[in-house]
């Protein structure tokens, strides 16, 4: 008799996600089991619940979703989760706070059907720059880019900030090519950061919603800009001039996307990765594991 497949979820807000919980039943998970207010240490004897009630093969048919709206948290839970197992005796885990890594990996699958990312070589001859790039998305996407081997400026409303997420991201790749930036009120002309727009051949706006990051007058700095891509969904725009709904529309030399336009593939990656969770019990899924599945869509 096949054993139910089991999402245990746990999510580092008082309420668990909801919209989490509707994609993994959509993905085809039979028994959700959401637990909210999760800590590291109370993380550990609902793993163990999941690790011990099922042997064998059945292992697979179990599997762990961590998110919540603070990443840093859900980072703090999924560490402890996977310090948990031991040997073969594991189950399958996911971490997607904030919806964060599906996003972050949309967002490069999107450019990368314009820039010849899959190309290391070439791609390290690339310059992005990810406005926002402090946040829940702009942190992977600023990652993800960077293990691409382009070179990446990383720009915040403060410096220590922007510079911290990059000594971050550094750790955890070597070789980066990583320059903090901070975003002042108006574009000085010769400032580090309108030169790293005007060399940039992908600029992301990932910051937070309702904030233009990226007017008309610094649109015209980006000479070399071949992809926009906003994330933003709510009004204003992020990138001045780019709709939530664009999905690779043409303008001039540049492609735009829009929220909207990059949530499809982010769907797909979400619904895959859960479907992924099942397939053995000892997947575990970071923004790069994510990146790989929406990349082989």
């Amino acid at each position: 008799m096949a054993v139910s497949r089991i999402l245990i979820q746990l999510d580092c807000d008082p309420q668990p996600s909801t919209f989490d919980a509707v994609v993994a039943v959509d993905a085809g998970v039979e028994v959700l089991l959401r637990h909210g207010g999760v800590t590291p240490d109370a993380a550990v004897s609902l793993v163990h619940g999941a690790m011990f009630t099922r042997g064998g093969a059945d292992l697979a048919a179990t599997a762990i979703f961590v998110g919540g709206s603070d990443v840093a948290a859900a980072e703090a839970v999924f560490d402890r989760v996977r310090k948990t197992f031991f040997g073969p005796v594991r189950v399958s885990v996911l971490l997607d706070p904030a919806g964060a890594n599906t996003t972050a990996s949309a967002a490069v699958v999107a450019a990368g059907r314009h820039l010849p990312l899959a190309d290391p070589v070439t791609a390290a001859g690339l310059r992005a720059v990810v406005l926002g790039g402090t946040g829940p998305v702009g942190q992977r996407v600023a990652r993800l880019l960077a293990r691409k081997g382009l070179g990446v400026a990383v720009v915040s409303r403060s410096l220590s900030r922007a510079t911290e997420v990059c000594g971050r991201i550094a750790a955890a790749v070597p070789g980066d090519r990583l320059e903090p930036l901070e975003a002042g009120d108006a574009l000085v002309s010769g400032s580090a950061l309108c030169k790293a727009i005007a060399t940039a051949d992908l600029i992301v706006a990932a910051g937070a919603s309702g904030v233009t990051l990226l007017d008309t007058a610094a649109q015209s700095l980006a000479v070399k800009a071949r992809v926009l891509i906003d994330l933003n969904a709510v009004p204003p725009a992020g990138i001045v001039g780019i709709a939530a709904t664009d999905k690779g529309r043409q303008d001039g030399d540049r492609m735009l996307y829009g929220a909207l336009g990059v949530g499809g593939t982010k769907m797909k990656i979400h619904r895959a990765a859960m479907r992924r969770l099942f397939e053995s019990n000892d997947a575990c899924l970071d923004a790069e594991d994510l990146l790989a599945i929406g990349e082989g869509l």
